[in-house]
């Protein structure tokens, strides 16, 4: 029979910030219907506004990705890094806490990552606006490339939708701190370097597809802010003080 295991919700920390596109970058999204000389390899958009945007399953599949290379940590077949009760607990797993696990053995809260979608700075915006009210395009550029038959030399053209390059996007991450088994959240408190070094090495490697092809180059700037639970917001001070005050009217 397992342990009860004992959980609470501590704090979390705050990251705000900017992703600018260095290159043009490619998320790819769905082309419903494909016209002759349609798009068939668009970017994701809003469904409403038809604005890029980065989901955030991308970038958070992007870091941990990354980081199971970066630490060795991902199933000999090449699937994705799985609970292993032997090692992932005793060594304090940073992939299953932070990008959390299915498996009911693990039994170490959920994932401490939230990364929520990256959507286009106003001035972005407008830049795309711009972009389709001068050259028609659907709010990217169209990049055409070309693959050539070895023997024949017969060229095989395609068209590829691309965020331009100095594009921005606005993101925000949560990462959770909870107290695991009277850890005093200690143990997410020092897995949180790991998030940062994601973030790092996204920037070195590519965000997207064809990375190895010059596409997906980014930049982050971002601060961090705690957030610790037991700060009161300013309301919930003023109603605190109204119950005193109603409770002791000496007061």
């Amino acid at each position: 029979m397992s342990e009860e295991i004992k959980l609470q919700l501590k704090g979390c920390k705050v990251i705000n910030g900017t992703i600018t596109c260095k290159t043009g970058l490619h998320i790819g999204g769905t082309a419903e219907t494909i016209e002759i000389g349609g798009m068939d390899n668009p970017i994701i958009k809003h469904p409403i506004t038809q604005l890029p945007y980065i989901p955030g399953s991308s970038i958070k599949g992007k870091m941990r990705s990354l980081l199971e290379w970066k630490l060795d940590n991902f199933q000999r077949n090449g699937d994705v890094h799985q609970y292993d009760d032997r090692k992932c607990l005793r060594e304090k797993c940073p992939i299953c806490r932070i990008f959390g696990t299915s498996s009911d053995k693990a039994q170490i809260g959920p994932s401490r990552l939230i990364v929520r979608d990256a959507f286009l700075t106003e001035n972005s915006q407008k830049k795309l606006e711009e972009l389709k009210k001068q050259k028609g395009l659907m709010y990217a550029e169209e990049k055409t490339e070309n693959t050539i038959n070895r023997l024949s030399a017969r060229a095989n053209p395609r068209t590829q939708e691309r965020v331009p390059a100095d594009i921005v996007f606005e993101f925000e991450m949560i990462y959770r701190l909870f107290e695991l088994n009277n850890d005093r959240g200690k143990v997410d408190e020092e897995l949180f370097r790991y998030v940062e070094e994601g973030i790092r090495l996204i920037q070195t490697d590519a965000l997207g597809g064809s990375g190895s092809r010059g596409y997906g180059k980014v930049e982050f700037e971002y601060e961090v802010k705690d957030c610790p639970l037991e700060t009161k917001s300013e309301e919930v001070k003023a109603n605190d003080k109204l119950q005193n005050l109603q409770s002791d009217p000496k007061d």
